[in-house]
């Protein structure tokens, strides 16, 4: 079988990854806080770890292949924008606004990750679905001394897990030191972090043996990861394969999921293989608001950039290094893609069989070694094994995309990308017609003919070729009817 070879963040070193179970290879990504709009960092994760996704599913089969991405939906940043909505003078209760909210900001996800090109995983929880399962870890790891309950919270005793730290690498001690910590008079130690908390009467809040309250953030993927992918594994089995997310997830979430879960199941080791991606930068800086080079997912597709390109252009970096958002990135990766769509359009794509894309992918993800592989293939117009790559990277099939077909229409011809519709009877006797009045020097006329031309779609201009047309995909020739 194809050996991947992953980098693992808790050993910090590339790895074999030898599946727990190869009938059931077990992946988890943490997802999103819903409350807005997915920005372009939030984008890196999700198309990186599909990738995985599908090289794993080509490694062992789709059936044997389990993806767990959850939505949290129980956050303060939520009762923020519900309370920010009642405020406006919305009538409605705040569970009612705060569902809403969540809907609609999953919805919005869902169109955008559909428009990189991700699959969707086999289960997407949202936390509020888990909060039973929280309740009892909690209250379990209270009778196993590892929580303790202050003033109707209930907190994670940092210090009763020896381990913590390991998959950051600092002692407890050191991150005290270097770090900003939430400092409350309850906390036996400045390091505890939250488990449960009280809710007033008008925030969301649950029944539990504590009081009314909410989950902290942490413990809600640990309750997610458990009871979807563990949930029925004995306690000396209880683990998963891989457990991943951006980088700046490891500290604190990542660590207190490590935590909290093993101290509920000792004898198990939650996630085998610990991945994150590294950050993302517009134009070479940290993506701010007040730098003004904070976009969304949606912004660019709004833009018009499609969601292939964008997809494109995050698989241009290996996931462990810093991501350099440009136009000029982009650029390149629409001419690439264009490109491609042209060799690939309509041919049928080959069975993947010892490329050399899948051996970088297989080395730690190499989705740039994998890409220029796929370069080397469209050179040597191997279309057939180009578009089974393409495939696998997760870009679509040219014959499900229009934005590349154009024609170039000339005196003399056609050139024509794809399986465009030819339009020469149509158009060369208006571009003849436009040659023929400049000739005259009949200028005002030739404009004017130039304009409506331009109005209906078309880019018209004079150059070495005479006068050219470049015609859109999905033209409406009826549009030139009376232009002549």
């Amino acid at each position: 079988m194809t050996e991947i070879r992953l980098t693992n963040t808790k050993s910090r070193r590339k790895e074999a990854f030898e599946p727990i179970d190869p009938g059931n290879v077990r992946l988890y990504v943490c997802g999103p806080t819903v409350y807005d709009r997915a920005h372009l960092g939030n984008g890196r994760p999700v198309v990186v770890f599909d990738v995985l996704f599908r090289l794993l599913r080509h490694v062992y089969g789709e059936r044997h292949v389990t993806y767990v991405r959850n939505f949290t939906d129980v956050d303060d940043k939520i009762n923020a924008a519900a309370l920010a909505r009642k405020d406006a003078g919305d009538p409605r209760s705040l569970e009612a606004l705060i569902r809403e909210r969540t809907d609609e900001t999953i919805r919005w996800y869902h169109e955008d990750m559909d428009a990189l090109g991700a699959l969707r995983p086999t289960h997407e929880p949202r936390a509020t679905e888990w909060i039973g399962a929280m309740i009892a870890m909690i209250e379990d790891l209270m009778a196993k001394g590892h929580a303790y309950e202050r003033e109707g919270h209930v907190l994670f005793r940092v210090r009763s897990y020896r381990d913590y730290g390991a998959l950051s690498g600092r002692s407890v001690d050191d991150m005290i030191a270097g770090a900003r910590v939430e400092v409350a008079p309850f906390k036996e130690d400045p390091m505890d972090f939250v488990l449960w908390k009280p809710s007033d009467d008008e925030l969301p809040g649950w029944d539990s043996p504590w009081g009314r309250g909410r989950p902290g953030w942490h413990i809600e993927c640990s309750a997610m990861a458990d009871g979807l992918l563990m949930k029925d594994l004995p306690e000396n089995k209880r683990s998963f394969d891989i457990h991943a997310g951006g980088i700046d997830l490891q500290f604190p979430h990542h660590e207190n999921e490590i935590a909290q879960s093993r101290c509920a199941h000792p004898e198990g080791g939650f996630a085998k293989v610990w991945m994150h991606n590294e950050m993302l930068l517009v134009d070479g800086r940290k993506m701010s608001k007040s730098l003004g080079n904070f976009f969304t997912v949606r912004d660019l597709l709004d833009q018009g950039w499609p969601g292939e390109v964008i997809r494109m252009v995050y698989l241009g970096t290996h996931y462990g290094k810093p991501m350099d958002w440009t136009a000029e990135k982009a650029e390149q990766a629409k001419a690439t893609l264009e490109g491609w769509f042209n060799l690939t359009d309509g041919l049928e794509a080959e069975e993947i069989s010892g490329e050399r894309y899948l051996d970088e992918l297989c080395d730690d993800l190499n989705t740039a070694g994998a890409i220029a592989a796929l370069h080397r293939l469209a050179s040597e117009s191997t279309a057939g094994r180009l578009k089974a790559g393409m495939r696998l990277l997760g870009l679509p099939d040219a014959e499900h995309v229009n934005w590349w077909r154009r024609e170039i229409v000339t005196l003399f011809g056609t050139a024509s990308s794809g399986s465009t519709p030819l339009y020469t009877v149509e158009i060369v006797p208006l571009l003849q017609r436009w040659q023929d009045l400049r000739l005259a020097k009949r200028y005002g006329e030739a404009d004017a003919l130039k304009r409506a031309l331009e109005n209906v779609g078309l880019r018209v201009t004079n150059g070495k070729r005479g006068p050219t047309a470049e015609v859109p995909a999905g033209f409406d020739v009826s549009l030139l009817e009376g232009l002549l």
